[in-house]
């Protein structure tokens, strides 16, 4: 049996750092499951945001600062991929 595209119920997750996406999404995986990486991506980078903001920043080299942002931005991009999928999802879906 050939297909196609035998990749095509995945979702690429664009990087700035790739011309091409090389992380993809199972847009087939059960929304329970999509819920839950997302949940579990969204709850670490809110703890790891609020530790951030305890932290006095004349600690830490601008170059630390730009990491921890860099490292945010990865991180709520994931979310929104995830989301993305998920709202694909439930507006393609026929009424």
């Amino acid at each position: 049996m050939t297909t196609n595209n035998p990749l095509r119920h995945y979702s690429p997750m664009p990087h700035h750092a790739t011309d091409h996406p090389v992380l993809l999404i199972d847009a087939d995986a059960p929304l329970r499951e999509l819920h839950n990486c997302l949940s579990e991506r969204l709850n670490a980078i809110l703890k790891y945001l609020n530790l951030m903001a305890c932290t006095s920043l004349p600690d830490y080299a601008e170059h630390d600062i730009n990491t921890v942002t860099n490292i945010a931005r990865i991180m709520v991009q994931d979310v929104s991929d995830v989301f993305r999928v998920i709202e694909q999802r439930g507006f393609d879906t026929p009424k």
